[in-house]
C-alpha cells in the first residue's frame, strides 16, 4: 500500500431533520488537518463560475434555497459533497472559492472546481466559458507560490504543511455528458472507441495528478464518476420510458473508473509519501438509487427543480418554484444531487467500514489521522 494506518478517533456524526435540511456535527477540537483544497466541476463548485460568461452558473434563485448563505453559485440546494466533507472534518467555516480567495486565507484552502471542467480542455465548451482540469491545476501552482511567502520561502516548510493537507479531485462526468456523449458537437465519439477514450483520460488524469503531487500534494482523494446514466437528464432523453437508466453510459464510465482505481493503486506504490484514496461514487450513487426508499428518498427519477420530463430536459430556471419537500428527492435538478443526498455521500465515505465503506484502500476520517 506504501503507507499503513495510524489510529482512528471517533467522530461524532449525526443526521437530524431541522427545517427539511440534514444536520451534521462536526468534530469539536479543530480540523483535523490544516486545509483542505477541491478540484473538480459542478458537483463541488462552489461559486468560481460566478462571473464567467458561461451557462453553468447557478448563483440565482432557487439554487441555495436552502443554504446559510444564500445563494453562492453552489449548483444544489444547499450543502455539496465538499461542504459536508469541510464539516466533518472539523473546519468552521466552508471551503472558499479561488476566484475570491488569497493570500493568508489560503492557509485553509480553496476550491478551484468549476462547473463544466472536464479533464479534456474542450470539455464543456458547449456551455462557455469555464477552468478545465488543466488550468486548476495551474491555479492550485499559483496558490503554492503565495503560501511560500507565510513559509518565508522556506520549501522545505511549506511540503511539510501541504503534505498534512486534504485534496479532494472529482473530474470526468462532464468529459462523457459535454463531451463524449454530445457528437452534435463534439468529435471524440467518432475518434475513440469508449474503451480508448477511457485511456485517453486517464493518461491526461495521472499526468494532471503527478503535477498536484509535484506540487506538494500527499493525501489525495480522487473519486470515480457516479452513476450518470441514471439521473434525470439522461431519463428524460428515452421515449416512453421515463425510469430506464442509459446503460450505454454506465458501462463507459465503469471503463474510465476501473482505471482510476489501478492510478491509485500506482500512486500508492511509486510516489513516496503518497496517500490515495478511491472514492467509488459510482457504487455509492448506484447503492442510494437501488435502496432509495431505505435512506428515506420518496423521488430518484426526477429533479426537485427543473422543465421538462423528469424535470431534466432544461435545468432549474431562475426563480422557478421547486419541490417543497427537498429531503424526498434523491436529484435537485437534471444533474445534481439533493443537499441531503451530498451529506449521506460525505457520513458514508467518511467514516463507515466494509462492507458499506465506498472507500479505498482507507476511508477520510482515517486518511486525515495519517
Amino acid at each position: 500500500m506504501g503507507f499503513r494506518l495510524g489510529l482512528v478517533s471517533l467522530v461524532l456524526l449525526c443526521f437530524a431533520a431541522g427545517n427539511g435540511e440534514a444536520q451534521l456535527r462536526p468534530p469539536q477540537q479543530g480540523p483535523m488537518v490544516p486545509c483542505f483544497f477541491v478540484f473538480g466541476d459542478s458537483l463541488v463548485d462552489n461559486g468560481n463560475n460566478n462571473r464567467l460568461i458561461t451557462l453553468a452558473r447557478a448563483n440565482y434563485r432557487p439554487y441555495g434555497i436552502d443554504f446559510p448563505l444564500g445563494t453562492t453559485g453552489r449548483f444544489t440546494n444547499g450543502r455539496t459533497y465538499v461542504d459536508a466533507l469541510a464539516q466533518l472534518l472539523g473546519f468552521p467555516t466552508y471551503v472558499p472559492p479561488y476566484a475570491r480567495t488569497r493570500g493568508p486565507a489560503l492557509l485553509r484552502g480553496a476550491n478551484f472546481a468549476s462547473g463544466a471542467a472536464g479533464i479534456r480542455d474542450e470539455t464543456g465548451n458547449n456551455l462557455g466559458d469555464h477552468t478545465s482540469m488543466n488550468h486548476q491545476v495551474e491555479n492550485f501552482a499559483d496558490a503554492t507560490s503565495q503560501l511560500r511567502r507565510y513559509f518565508r520561502g522556506d520549501n522545505a516548510s511549506l511540503a511539510d504543511y501541504l503534505s498534512k493537507c486534504i485534496l479532494y479531485s472529482g473530474l470526468g462526468s462532464n468529459d462523457y455528458l459535454n463531451n463524449y456523449f454530445m457528437p452534435s458537437f463534439y468529435t471524440t465519439s467518432s475518434q475513440f472507441t469508449p474503451k480508448a477514450y477511457a485511456a485517453a483520460l486517464l493518461n491526461d488524469y495521472t499526468r494532471q495528478l503527478n503535477q498536484l503531487y509535484s506540487l506538494g500534494a500527499r493525501k489525495v482523494i480522487v473519486t470515480a464518476v457516479g452513476q450518470i446514466g441514471c439521473i434525470p437528464y439522461q431519463l428524460a432523453r428515452y421515449t416512453g420510458n421515463s425510469s430506464r437508466c442509459n446503460e450505454g453510459i454506465n458501462s463507459a464510465i465503469m471503463m474510465f473508473n476501473s482505471g482510476v482505481r489501478k492510478m491509485v493503486d500506482s500512486f500508492n506504490s511509486q510516489l513516496p509519501g503518497a496517500k490515495f484514496v478511491y472514492l467509488d461514487s459510482y457504487a455509492s450513487t448506484k447503492d442510494i438509487y437501488v435502496n432509495a426508499a431505505s435512506y428515506g428518498f420518496d423521488v430518484i427519477d426526477k429533479g426537485c427543480c427543473g422543465v421538462g420530463k423528469n424535470n431534466g430536459q432544461i435545468t432549474c430556471l431562475p426563480l422557478q418554484q421547486a419541490c417543497a419537500d427537498r429531503t424526498k428527492y434523491l436529484f435537485w435538478d437534471a444533474f445534481h444531487p439533493t443537499e441531503i443526498a451530498n451529506v449521506l455521500f460525505a457520513k458514508t465515505s467518511f467514516s463507515a467500514r466494509p462492507p458499506s465503506s465506498f472507500t479505498y484502500p482507507v476511508n477520510i476520517e482515517q486518511l486525515a489521522l495519517l
